[in-house]
Parts: structure tokens; sequence; C-alpha cells
């Protein structure tokens, strides 16, 4: 009988067949579990287009002059998906957020105007964000406005560091915050009676005198963020490392779905804020010039409930906005 064959000898020399990819793994997990994980970065980003800054423009604007800038929002809003986009895409196709681009093909000076720039702007707004969480907390619990200017930036900061457990809980985080918003304003908008026609007609490009383009302007600026176009590609360019420009194409496609559905999201959310303002205020001769004029406002046209929930969407949409605006100045200063 012949021994058996010797075991096949092992070239020390040979290179090993890679492991499956980041994005491999992720997919491996079904149609439904693999997805979801693809999905979270733009609806941080879109949180900074709900923010408090879009409810003082907003329920302005629906309370001077009714459903007449509805076409305002509707064209930031795609403006607004456009630029998020290509600035989740900058992360995925090259490995860098846009500060570090800047960096690397601008001059030295344009490099300094840029951040000098960038960090006014997050400070700005997170300066507004600020005081609607506070101004939230002040109607909703009575708390003294610099009390509760302290617990706004205790809660963002919190938030903020749950990214030190991993992105995904941040991003479920403000997720949530922004689903408290959207049904906040779905729940006022079941209790109010638009005006279809009017609503219709809003979607017409279209002015009435230059108050309402200074309004529109308002709500344009309100609406486009420039500090989370830095801040967007920041959170795709290594939130699922790609081995190649396959994988890079595949995340794209993923992030147009996230962009799309988290942009839709918050432009639905402040055309709720208009069409309410608009339904409830225009021509009713209350003052609603004040975030706290519009919180009475809710509470003797509708009643306790909806006031409620307007409180509660400004809490939510401060806490959120301002975590992320802090993200922002952090990855520009970076």
């Amino acid at each position: 009988m012949n021994p058996p064959p010797p075991p096949p000898s092992v070239d020390a020399g040979a290179v090993a067949l890679p492991g499956p990819t980041a994005l491999q793994l992720v997919r491996r997990r079904g149609r439904i579990r693999g997805t979801l994980p693809m999905l979270g970065a733009a609806f941080v980003a879109c949180v900074a287009y709900v923010d408090p800054g879009n409810f003082a423009t907003n329920i302005a604007g629906g309370a001077k002059y009714g459903y007449l800038l509805l076409w305002v929002i509707l064209a930031a809003n795609l403006m607004a998906m456009l630029i998020q986009y290509l600035s989740a895409k900058v992360g995925i196709a090259t490995g860098r957020n846009l500060p570090e681009l800047c960096r690397e093909h601008f001059p030295r000076p344009v490099t300094w105007g840029l951040w000098v720039q960038a960090e006014l702007i997050a400070m700005a707004t997170d300066l507004a964000e600020f005081v609607g969480a506070a101004i939230a907390l002040n109607l909703l619990f009575g708390v003294p406005l610099f009390a509760a200017g302290l617990i706004t930036s205790v809660v963002a900061f919190a938030i903020l560091g749950l990214q030190t457990r991993g992105h995904r809980r941040f991003e479920l985080a403000i997720a949530g915050l922004l689903g408290v918003i959207l049904l906040g304003f779905l729940y006022d908008a079941l209790h109010i009676g638009p005006d279809a026609g009017g609503v219709l007609r809003g979607f017409v490009p279209g002015f009435d005198g230059t108050g309402s383009i200074l309004l529109a302007t308002g709500i344009l600026g309100a609406t486009v963020m420039p500090h989370v176009i830095y801040l967007h590609s920041a959170l795709t360019k290594d939130r699922i490392p790609a081995r190649d420009d396959e994988e890079r194409r595949s995340l794209l496609r993923f992030q147009r779905w996230d962009v799309v559905i988290a942009m839709s999201l918050a432009g639905i959310v402040n055309i709720l804020m208009l069409v309410i303002a608009a339904a409830l205020f225009h021509g009713s001769g209350l003052g609603v010039d004040s975030i706290e004029e519009a919180h009475a406002g809710f509470r003797s046209l509708i009643g306790p409930g909806a006031a409620l929930a307007f409180a509660l969407a400004l809490m939510a949409s401060g806490f959120a906005s301002s975590s992320v605006g802090t993200y922002a100045g952090q990855v520009v200063m970076q």
C-alpha cells in the first residue's frame, strides 16, 4: 500500500486574498438591516435646515404674506439637496472633508479667510439655536433664559458626546429629535384647515412688495446653512471605508437616497411651518413678531395641546441644531 501524499506546501511568498470589506459586511445583513446603516449622515445635516431661525422666518412669512412665499421654501430646499449631496460626494470620493481640501488646494490667505468666515457663520447660527432652545425651555417649564441657555449647552454637548461611542448613536439621537419636530408640526397641521387652493398658488413664484422680497431673502438665508456644507463631507469621508471606485459608486447611490429623504423631511417641516402660520395668523390681527407671540397664538387659537407641540418642536430643534452647529465648528477648526 502506497503512503498518503504529503499535504501541499504553503508558499511563504503567496499573497492572502483580502477579506470582505466594511461595505460588504454591512450589505450581508439583508435588505433592511443592510440599508439602514448606510443612511444617517444627511439627517444630521438636515437638522440645520429646521433650526429656530427657520421657525422665525417661516412663521413671519406665513403671518404677513399668507401662502405667498411657499415657493421660496421649495426652491431653497431643492438647492439644499444639491449642495448637501455634492458635499457628501466630496467626502466619499476623496476621503477628505471640504475644509481639508480647501487647506490643501487654496493659497494660505484664502484658507485663512474661509476659516474665519466659517467660524463666524457657525457661531452666529449656534447663537440663534441656543436662544431658540432657551426660549422653548422658558415656555415649557418657566426656566429663566440665562439658566435655560446653560441647560441647552449641557444637552448639546451631551448629544455631541455620543460620538465617542460611535457615529451611529449620534445620528440616531439627531434623527429622533428631527422626528419630534416633524410630529409636532404634523399635530398642529391636523388641527387647522388650510386653503388648498392658496397652498397650490403659493408654489407659483411671485412677490408682494419689497417687504416680501426681504423676508424671502431671510427664508433663503435661514434654510441654506454654510456650516453644514463643510460638515456633511466630514460625516461621509470615513463613515464606511471604500476599497475601490465601485464601492464608492455604491456608497454614493445610498447617499443620494439619504439626502433626498432627509432634506425632503426638512422641506416638509418648513412648508408646514409657513402653512400653519398662514392659516392661523394671516389676517387674524394677532401680532406674531416673536416666537413667544406665536406660541401664545397657538394657545389662544387652537388650544394648549397645539402650543405644547410647538414648544416641544422648538426645543428639539434647538437641542439638535446647536449640537450639530458645534460639531461643524469643530470640524472647521480641526
